[in-house]
């Protein structure tokens, strides 16, 4: 004993100070980390059962996550079964509230639960209902985050399981509606642990192929449980992100996934799914001779509505008799230029009248005029028009115009008015 205590404190006393001089022993490390971990506190989980063995009071299960493929053992001890309502099922969904536990002896881990619930129906509608919420509120759910399906895609990713009736629906709806329609299939698991990582996978892989133009997830509806991987926050923000037009077509409708919300496209069913990706050719040929239809019957119209057009036009007399246009011009012109060689005339005989009146007028003021009538105009040697007879004493020499000529003369006596009044 004394010599096991010696050697126990010679050990080194973390594991960083070990080496290949001075090991530890395994047990050391056993026990130490049984110590580290049995130290770590309570914790509740949740996962699904996969097995469920009942010994002398006694759960031995196996615990997996309800997403991803990890699983734990885990020990409910018969002193925490006699408080549970029901004993734990295989399948089922259930929290526990557990504690690592570590056996030294074999280093094997596993939990030790205190307390095991199963998770109802509501418990998960509203832990889904919450999720929803949240993403709603950051936006995924907007309208104007959707991208818009393209008219005829060239190629089509789906993503289903594997011979399902969803993947022929989808097919052979698609294809009797656009027989050159093509696809690229991904068959991944649609429900249990491994259908969130598988689809997210072949989402990811479809998207980031040039050729793919849109992008179906599709199953053929199920219980509540079973399409709980198409509320997975994993897929929903992958999808989310897609490049590339995705349409969801699960076909439940009582209880929609929340894939449906984030999905650019929602389809009842993997049937209506294949209604929406693809346009039916039947019925676009027959759309397309209804067009042809209408577009001749609108060009017949057209050339009918003109043709008469042109008949009319042709039957107005201007166009039966051309020449009448430039006799109707020529008579016009004739009419036209009398008139105006009327007016002309006219007007001149007013021109000539008139300046005759002024000419009348002008000879009525002029000083012959009145020389005419018997009057003479008496004038100095100067040139002076001579008014009053002091101007012009006795002896001065004075020139009288007369009608025709003039005479000259000299003053022989000068009178004043006032003179001859006092004469």
């Amino acid at each position: 004993m004394e010599q096991a205590q010696e050697a126990q404190g010679s050990l080194p006393r973390t594991a960083a100070a070990t080496s290949p001089e001075n090991p530890w022993p395994l047990r050391v490390l056993s026990e130490k980390l049984k110590a580290h971990i049995e130290n770590s506190p309570e914790s509740w989980v949740e996962g699904q059962l996969l097995e469920a063995n009942l010994r002398n009071g006694h759960a031995y299960l196996v615990l997996r996550d309800v997403d991803v493929d990890f699983s734990f053992s885990v020990t409910v001890w018969a002193s925490v079964m006699r408080t549970l309502d029901t004993a734990p099922e295989v399948g089922s969904r259930v929290v526990a509230r557990v504690r690592p536990s570590f056996y030294a002896k074999t280093g094997r881990l596993s939990l030790n639960a205190r307390d095991l619930r199963p998770v109802g129906l509501g418990d998960l509608l509203a832990r889904l209902e919450r999720l929803r919420r949240a993403l709603f509120e950051e936006g995924l759910f907007d309208p104007s985050r959707k991208l818009a399906l393209p008219l005829l895609p060239s190629r089509i990713g789906l993503i289903t399981g594997r011979d399902s009736d969803a993947e022929k629906d989808v097919i052979r709806n698609a294809t009797l509606r656009w027989p050159s329609v093509r696809f690229e299939v991904r068959n991944t698991a649609v429900q249990g642990v491994n259908a969130v990582a598988e689809v997210t996978a072949a989402l990811r892989e479809l998207d980031a192929n040039e050729e793919i133009e849109v992008i179906i997830i599709a199953r053929g509806g199920g219980a509540l449980e079973d399409l709980l991987p198409f509320s997975s926050e994993e897929l929903v923000r992958a999808v989310a992100e897609c490049r590339t037009p995705v349409i969801s077509a699960i076909g439940h409708e009582a209880d929609r996934p929340i894939l449906d919300d984030v999905a650019d496209v929602r389809a009842s069913t993997p049937t209506d799914a294949a209604k929406r990706v693809v346009p039916d050719l039947t019925e676009e040929l027959a759309n397309l001779e209804a067009a042809r239809s209408r577009l001749d019957r609108a060009v017949r119209q057209n050339v009918e509505r003109e043709t008469q057009r042109i008949a009319l036009l042709r039957a107005r007399p201007v166009l039966a008799n051309p020449e009448s246009m430039v006799s109707l011009r020529r008579e016009d012109i004739v009419r036209l230029s009398k008139r105006s060689t009327l007016a002309m005339r006219a007007a001149l005989s007013r021109g000539h009248d008139s300046i005759a009146h002024l000419r009348a007028q002008v000879r009525s003021l002029s000083p012959q005029q009145t020389l005419d009538r018997g009057y003479a105009a008496v004038q100095l040697q100067t040139g002076d028009i001579l008014r009053e007879a002091a101007k012009a004493p006795a002896g001065s020499a004075i020139q009288v115009r007369l009608a025709r000529g003039s005479l000259q003369a000299t003053v022989n006596t000068a009178h004043t008015p006032d003179e001859g009044r006092d004469a």
